[in-house]
């Protein structure tokens, strides 16, 4: 179900302590990369906030407009999904913890699915606008330190859409996932290889194996430093640009391995 859908109303009264935070304050950019292979897009410009809500003349309080109990419940499933998983999670808590009646969820998001896509969607279009707004240094150098902080950064400022995004998928999704995030990164490090692979005479082609070595190796160091969160996010960068760099200053035009020979 596209999130375009919008329905006119959740029909329900607000308890008196219905607020929630809204987690999800992304600015939506029209990226190619990243919609051309969408399944699930959020085309709503920016998230909507849940405005204080109003009390009517008996003490009572009125209902949510329709946007703000769809920025509730992304908002809710959105901590629920990275405490539990999608499997684990359910319709049933998703409303208890909104206070709402389960015909509400289905009414916006058609089930968890739904809800897990939409969650997803954004948290894979929020890692990827800020790796590539960090990538602004020319030298690559300065590129594998901006990208490796970005990354980094995204995880600690946002813990609950990391440990989304790299938990797996729902079937049949075409992106809407870690691995979508890094092919895109991969891509844009492949350019940038090509480009110094040329200058030093080694071989072109091989510029996106090299790219997916490197965006891998940053990628899975950042899921062990999202447990352990030690050391801190600049020790972690520096050392991760300190191994690629320095490979890649030191590259074999022509490697071979010396425990298997023909």
């Amino acid at each position: 179900m596209s999130e375009a859908y919008r329905p006119a109303g959740d029909g329900e009264t607000e308890p008196d302590n219905d607020r929630t935070t809204i987690h999800d304050r992304t600015t939506i950019h029209d990226r190619t990369t990243i919609h051309d292979r969408t399944t699930i897009h959020d085309q709503t410009a920016t998230a909507v906030p849940a405005a204080p809500p109003r009390v009517t003349a008996g003490g009572g309080r009125v209902r949510m407009s329709s946007a703000q109990r769809r920025e509730q419940l992304i908002a809710i499933g959105r901590r629920i999904f990275a405490e539990k998983g999608l499997d684990a999670t359910s319709v049933e808590e998703v409303a208890a913890r909104a206070k709402v009646s389960k015909p509400v969820v289905y009414e916006h998001f058609g089930g968890k699915e739904g809800l897990y896509a939409v969650v997803v969607d954004r948290e894979v279009r929020s890692l990827l606008d800020r790796i590539t707004t960090a990538l602004t240094g020319g030298h690559p150098r300065e590129l594998l330190e901006q990208a490796a902080l970005a990354l980094l950064d995204y995880i600690e400022e946002e813990t609950d859409g990391f440990r989304i995004l790299v938990r797996d998928s729902p079937v049949g999704s075409a992106t809407g996932n870690f691995s979508s995030v890094l092919n895109d990164v991969a891509h844009q490090v492949e350019h940038i290889l090509a480009r110094e692979f040329k200058t030093r005479g080694y071989d072109g082609k091989l510029a996106e194996l090299y790219s997916q070595a490197l965006v891998g190796m940053v990628a899975l160091t950042g899921r062990w430093w999202l447990e352990v969160r030690k050391p801190r996010r600049e020790v972690v960068a520096a050392h991760l640009v300190n191994l690629a760099w320095n490979g890649l200053s030191h590259l074999d035009p022509k490697p071979a391995l010396t425990t298997r020979k023909k």
